[in-house]
């Protein structure tokens, strides 16, 4: 018997078709999809997970900041987890080996990755095309289109550009703030001051950025062809604020051109409009301030005219308040003269004037001057004549009369000229033009007189051609 046993030969130990080592291109592929599929590839799912957690912070950092130091931030952890997967791969890292062939391990991650790389792409080429739009719409001063651009931004693009799309914002805020200024600048054409100056101050704040300054520039432009507004007395509050406004070097001065054109006509017309209602001291600084600041316009003889005319309502005014209000019996025109300059002067024949006798007794004497010698009102006088208290002048004559009652006795009555003092004011220029005392003759010594038992002294009987002849030498020349 052979002691020598045949040797059976040994057993190769052969791995699954299916198994083959990692492949650090395919791990570092799937790991750029920033997905975590690498990792999956080599089994590390905790890897994984805290790739698509960090991911998750990151982007989101990005789209709630639109910081470009997160986009870089994302764009290092990006490459850092492609190198850490090739390689851990290559370091034989994986957990048990990998499945499948080389080629179709890479094209499943291709699957993956190129659609996240595809996507994030394309949306970065829209967000760039829409951010184009909003810089083309800005430049036109067109919010309309800046606001219709901004709205085709949605996630997607935050996520692939996020400082192009928070500049779209930007712009968008600024047309906002633009919209209030246009509603504000559009109250202030009603006369609001407030609203005027709230208006600039958000115009000035929305072009302190730039880029800003066409947008601006159309928005001040809409509020300008608003000048002039129907109401002149409103376009006038308007222009007066444009022109004292502050210059600020930059397009809101434009405002002050539009003033200065529209300003003279404005001015002209509420000075007109005021002087309609009977304001005359406010029509008159209108129309000065037209020849202050406008005197080589073509207006200006309308204001000079314009302002004599205010000037002539309000004296005469203040001349009938004067002649209306009484002052002991007399009215205040009498102690506090002013001059109407609208009034004819003082000249050659009948003067008309205005008489204000002092107690009954004148009245009676002012009733029987002609009617040629006696104006309407201040608008046709030329003098004004105050009438005194009636006094006794000079006498005439004295005469016996038997006193009723007595039998026998007799009284010396004594008959006097009616003395009337006079103040006569040239109505054109309010100065004294006549300062005396007048008496006025008449008939003395009547057959009987009615009078107290004690009375020695009596008026004459005055005719009306005696009145009139003591009085013609104040009113004729």
């Amino acid at each position: 018997m052979n002691d020598r046993t045949p040797a059976v030969p040994a057993m190769p130990n052969f791995a699954p078709d299916d198994v083959r080592p990692h492949d650090p291109l395919a791990v570092a592929l799937g790991n750029a999809s920033l997905l975590g599929v690498g990792y999956l590839m080599l089994r590390r799912r905790r890897l994984a997970l805290a790739v698509v957690v960090v991911t998750v912070v990151l982007v989101s950092q990005v789209v709630s900041t639109a910081d470009s130091a997160y986009e870089v931030a994302v764009l290092v952890w990006w490459v850092a987890v492609i190198g850490h997967g090739w390689f851990l791969a290559r370091s034989g890292g994986g957990v048990g080996g990998a499945r499948g062939s080389v080629g179709g391990r890479r094209l499943v991650v291709l699957g993956v990755t190129l659609p996240v790389l595809l996507a994030v792409g394309l949306l970065r080429f829209d967000a760039s095309r829409i951010g184009q739009s909003v810089a083309d719409a800005r430049e036109r001063g067109d919010c309309t289109g800046v606001l219709s651009a901004q709205d085709e931004v949605w996630l997607g693009h935050r996520i692939a550009d996020a400082p192009l799309s928070a500049r779209g914002d930007d712009v968008v805020r600024a047309c906002e703030r633009l919209r209030i200024a246009r509603t504000e600048l559009a109250t202030a054409l009603t006369g609001d001051t407030d609203a005027l100056k709230h208006g600039f101050g958000t115009l000035a704040s929305v072009l302190a950025k730039p880029g800003n300054e066409q947008m601006v520039e159309t928005t001040l432009d809409g509020f300008l062809r608003g000048l002039p507004t129907k109401d002149s007395c409103d376009t006038v509050t308007v222009t007066d604020w444009l022109y004292d406004r502050k210059r600020s070097d930059d397009v809101l001065d434009r405002s002050a051109d539009t003033a200065e054109r529209t300003a003279p006509a404005a001015l002209m017309g509420c000075g007109d409009d005021l002087m309609a209602d009977d304001s005359w001291e406010q029509a008159r600084t209108h129309y000065q301030q037209l020849l202050d600041r406008y005197p080589d316009d073509d207006l200006a003889d309308r204001a000079r005219k314009g302002a004599r005319q205010a000037t002539l309502s309000i004296e005469l005014a203040h001349v009938r308040s004067l002649l209306t209000e009484r002052t002991d019996g007399q009215p205040e025109y009498c102690s506090s003269p002013a001059k109407y300059s609208g009034a004819k002067p003082l000249g050659k024949g009948a003067n008309r004037a205005l008489f204000y006798p002092d107690g009954e007794y004148a009245i009676d004497h002012s009733e029987k001057l002609p009617g040629s010698w006696k104006a309407d009102g201040p608008s046709d006088a030329v003098l004004v004549v105050c009438m005194g208290e009636t006094t006794f002048g000079s006498s005439v004559e004295t005469c016996s009369y038997y006193k009723s009652g007595s039998s026998g006795a007799v009284s010396n009555v004594t008959f006097y000229r009616i003395a009337i003092p006079v103040k006569v004011y040239e109505l054109r220029t309010g100065k004294l033009v006549a300062n005396r005392t007048i008496q006025i003759n008449g008939t003395s010594c009547p057959g009987s007189i009615y009078t107290s038992a004690d009375s020695t002294s009596e008026y004459v009987v005055e005719t009306k051609s005696a009145v009139r002849s003591a009085f013609r030498p104040l009113v004729v020349r």
